[in-house]
């Protein structure tokens, strides 16, 4: 009973110690702070879903191949993404039921290309090929 209390009031002493220590000022120098300025150049896709959810799927099916051969997967991500938002609307109002399939589609590849599983790219690309032909069709 003795070694389990003398235990625990340890433990506590521990996390006060490490409570008051995370409670110490920061300070910056402001010789190390580096101002950078980036210009960022979006451009959206326009078209209808016809036009653009082909251009969907070629850049889904190519995120799997630039994964495994160390290219730029991240910024196939990016216009499969702009894409989806470009059309997302026009998908909703036609066909509301294929929503969720697409949604889930681009998480998936979102999250294939932050984990690098060029395997889930290649998954979502042929249900992407398969919402398309649905929608499509």
């Amino acid at each position: 009973m003795a070694s389990a209390r003398r235990l625990v009031l340890i433990s506590a002493a521990g996390v006060a110690t490490l409570g008051l220590a995370a409670c110490a000022p920061t300070t910056y120098d402001s010789e190390l702070v580096a101002t950078t300025t980036i210009a960022v150049t979006t451009t959206v896709p326009t078209g209808t879903a016809a036009e653009l959810l082909p251009r969907m799927v070629a850049e889904g099916q190519s995120i799997g191949t630039l994964m495994v051969a160390e290219g730029d997967a991240k910024s196939a991500l990016e216009r499969l993404t702009a894409l989806w938002q470009a059309v997302r609307a026009e998908v909703a109002a036609s066909r509301p039921d294929l929503i969720d399939g697409f949604d889930q589609q681009v998480d998936r590849f979102q999250r294939a290309v932050q984990f690098k599983r060029a395997a889930d790219a290649d998954k979502s690309a042929r249900n992407l090929v398969v919402l398309v032909a649905a929608y499509l069709g």
